[in-house]
C-alpha cells in the first residue's frame, strides 16, 4: 500500500468514525468497498478513500489540502456542495478521470442490491432511481 493510499485511508477512517449508513452498518465499510473496486490505481484508491471526506464530515476540509493537487482535484470534484445541481455536479466528475472511475464504483455499491436489500420498499425505489439517473449523466446507462 501506497504511502499516498494509507494516509488517506487513515484520514478516512478518522473522519466517518462513528458514522452509519441508510441501513445502519458503518459508513466506512462503503467508503473501504468502493477503495478496494479501484485498488489496482493507488491514485484512485486514495482518492477513493477520501471521496466522501469533504461531503460528509466537518472538519476533515484542512486535512485534505495535506495531499497533492493531483488527489485534491478530484475529490473537490466527487464532492457534491449543498445546492449544487446535477447539471453542475456530474459534468466536474466527467471530466476528471479519476473522479469518474471513482463515482462509478461509488454508484456501484451503493445501488448493489443485497445492500438495497437492507432498506424498505420505498427507499430501494428511490435508490435505485437516483442510481439510474446518476449513471445516465455519467454517460454510462440509462434510467
Amino acid at each position: 500500500m501506497s504511502d499516498l493510499v494509507s494516509r488517506a485511508k487513515e484520514l478516512a477512517y478518522r473522519a466517518h468514525a462513528g458514522q452509519v449508513d441508510k441501513a445502519g452498518r458503518p459508513y466506512i465499510e462503503h467508503v473501504a468497498r468502493v477503495a478496494a473496486a479501484v485498488s489496482d490505481d493507488p491514485e484512485a484508491e486514495a482518492v477513493a478513500w477520501l471521496h466522501d471526506v469533504l461531503e460528509d464530515c466537518h472538519g476533515s476540509g484542512e486535512d485534505i489540502l495535506d495531499f497533492p493537487a493531483r488527489l485534491v482535484k478530484p475529490v473537490i470534484a466527487l464532492t457534491r456542495w449543498a445546492l449544487e445541481t446535477d447539471e453542475h455536479y456530474y459534468p466536474l466528475v466527467r471530466a476528471h478521470p479519476i473522479a469518474l472511475r471513482v463515482k462509478l464504483a461509488d454508484i456501484a455499491d451503493n445501488a448493489d442490491e443485497s445492500r438495497l436489500a437492507l432498506l424498505d420498499d420505498n427507499t430501494a425505489e428511490r435508490l435505485r432511481r437516483k442510481y439510474a439517473k446518476a449513471r445516465k449523466a455519467l454517460g454510462v446507462g440509462g434510467e
